[in-house]
Order: structure tokens, then sequence, then C-alpha cells
């Protein structure tokens, strides 16, 4: 265990949160997601909720403040419009972490497309349906006390 990092976020996923650049992308998929044969590393998290899972991850992941679509979900087939209950919760914890940041959703297919080319997909237990997200990874910006500090 280590302080100030929530339980459910392993070893493995630590690692790839941590080795993910600017701009990469990390999607939080349901259970019914077709995660293992879209290409990227699948962690798995079955158990934990996707907004658990969510959660969790923003506490340590900067969302990407260059573009507009940082946190985007899928829409419902047939219905674009149409919104989940697991949407509100997912935009409340946007807000809660990046109140900057606005959740938008993307076609089926479309997201699909995009997942194909994730840095990692989380699959966790989530039963709801549309129960996924893919988040763009920011940047921490560096503070001026630690220019200071850097060698000459």
């Amino acid at each position: 265990m280590l302080k100030n990092i929530p339980a459910l976020l392993g070893p493995e996923l630590l690692s790839t949160l941590r080795a993910m650049g600017h701009g990469d992308e990390l999607v939080i998929a349901d259970a019914n997601f077709p995660a293992e044969f879209l290409g990227p590393l699948v962690i798995r998290a079955d158990g934990i909720t996707a907004t658990a899972m969510l959660d969790a991850v923003l506490t340590l992941l900067p969302l990407d403040q260059f573009v507009d679509e940082t946190a985007i979900g899928m829409q419902v087939v047939g219905e674009p419009a149409a919104r989940q209950p697991i949407d509100d919760e997912f935009e409340a914890i946007i807000a809660r972490h990046e109140p900057e940041k606005h959740y938008s959703k993307i076609e089926r297919f479309a997201f699909y497309d995009r997942a194909r080319k994730a840095a990692a997909v989380i699959q966790t237990g989530e039963t709801r349906l549309y129960g996924n997200i893919i988040l763009k990874k920011g940047v921490i910006r560096p503070t001026s006390a630690e220019f200071s500090e850097r060698p000459q």
C-alpha cells in the first residue's frame, strides 16, 4: 500500500498511467466491452465499477488542456442524444477532479476505433450499459520552484 493512491489502482495500472504521455488515451470499459481483441493492453478490474475506477484514475491522471474532447463516452446506438444514468455520474466525477473539462460522447463504432489506438483498456466489472469512457492524458506543469532546483 502507498499513501494517497487509491487502493484499487494496482501496480500494472499505476505503471501504465505513469508511462503514458501527453495526448495518450486510456479507456475505462464496462464488462460488455470487447477489450481483449481490440489491440491495446488490457488491465482487468473485475468487481470494480467504471465510476469507481474513473474516480480513482482521475486522482492521478491530468486531462488534456489543449483539446475540447478529453473525457468521451459512448452514444446510445440509434439514439445519439439519449442519456444513460451513468452519464450523470461520469460528469459529476469529472467535474470534481477537473472542473474546467467537459464530458462528451461519440458514436459506438467511432468509440471502438478510438479505443483501438489507446495506451490501455481497463476492463471493469461495470454492468450498467454504456459504462465506457475514454480519457486523454494532459500534462502536469512544473512549478517555479522546480525550475530553480534544477542543476545548471
